[in-house]
């Protein structure tokens, strides 16, 4: 088991995607299409319709909902009426994944910085963890539009490490897509693919070329060496 050295000179802050990873926001995406549909007169769909493709943000949604793709001539007004649609219900049922406190709690216990860096967009990441107490104590959250570039464009992790004032590889990134652990590496962090989160039907974990693998947020803990 891949193991990660915590201390000066090592890991000093871990670093998390949001979606998938810290919190479980799949049912107010899944309840932002279902309102659309409603609308509609379609039938309801269930939540676990939705849920391997919550990561995909609005591509993902739209395409279980309506069977639509971003090349449909459709596509561009549906999206803006789900983002309208998503933002009216975005902190209503999303709540953070078992165990995600209680690993945050111990982190900043070993004294490490923690934070986010996530691909949506400030206008929904900034009301969604300003309504949830978990994210008072991030040293930084950066968003999809705070960088002119986006994962798995690595900008947005090296501006995550300079806001810390630390090295990227004194950085440890924990995400749940392959562009989490492309962004990663290319920024020169250590990377821990969570295998809990928003996996499509079509991924392959194994093939990203994360230094360690995770089956929930707790074991991300066994792999943090405190330096004694």
């Amino acid at each position: 088991m891949t193991r990660f050295r915590v201390g000066p000179g090592a890991i000093q802050a871990v670093l998390f995607d949001l979606d998938g990873t810290l919190v479980d926001s799949a049912p107010d995406l899944a309840a932002a299409v279902e309102a659309m549909r409603q609308t509609r007169g379609l039938a309801p769909m269930p939540l676990e319709s939705y849920r391997h493709m919550a990561g995909a943000g609005a591509r993902g949604m739209l395409g279980i909902g309506f069977g639509i793709t971003p090349d449909n001539t459709q596509f561009d007004a549906l999206r803006q009426e789900f983002f309208d649609s998503y933002e009216r219900c975005l902190t209503v049922r999303t709540k953070p994944f078992s165990g995600v406190p209680h690993v945050i709690q111990t982190l900043q216990t070993m004294g490490l910085s923690w934070g986010v860096v996530t691909n949506k967009a400030t206008r929904f990441s900034a009301p969604l963890t300003q309504a949830l107490e978990l994210f008072n104590s991030a040293a930084v959250i950066i968003s999809g539009d705070t960088t002119p570039h986006a994962k798995p464009h690595p900008e947005p992790l090296f501006e995550a490490a300079r806001r810390i004032g630390l090295d990227p590889g004194a950085c440890l990134y924990v995400g749940d897509d392959r562009r989490d652990v492309v962004a990663g590496k290319a920024a020169g962090m250590p990377t821990v693919a969570a295998l809990y989160g928003y996996l499509g039907a079509d991924a392959d974990p194994q093939s990203w070329g994360a230094d360690a693998i995770i089956d929930s947020v707790d074991q991300l803990l066994d792999l943090l060496q405190q330096d004694a």
